[in-house]
């Protein structure tokens, strides 16, 4: 293939692509001036709570946390009965 044909061939390319471009650039323009443009929906922050729904979280958590004390003492009450039961020897 000859270089000065390709050359030319490139060129032509470049040209019907630079007015392509700037086609939808002045669509994307006038659009923008009419405001037709969507934009991206705005991120959505964090829910806020209701003072009832902070309580009823609240209870629940004490609950929760009330249990797991619970339990962890059930774990460690046998344990120290051991020790004191050793120490006591």
């Amino acid at each position: 293939m000859d270089i000065i044909k390709a050359l030319r061939e490139l060129h032509a390319e470049r040209k019907r692509l630079n007015g392509l471009i700037a086609a939808l650039e002045a669509q994307l323009a006038a659009a923008r001036k009419h405001g037709s443009v969507r934009k991206s929906p705005a991120r959505r922050g964090r829910k806020s709570m209701s003072a009832a729904e902070r309580l009823e979280v609240s209870k629940r958590m004490t609950l929760y946390w009330e249990a797991r004390r619970a339990q962890l003492r059930e774990i460690q009450d046998p344990r120290q009965q051991q020790s004191n039961s050793t120490l006591a020897s």
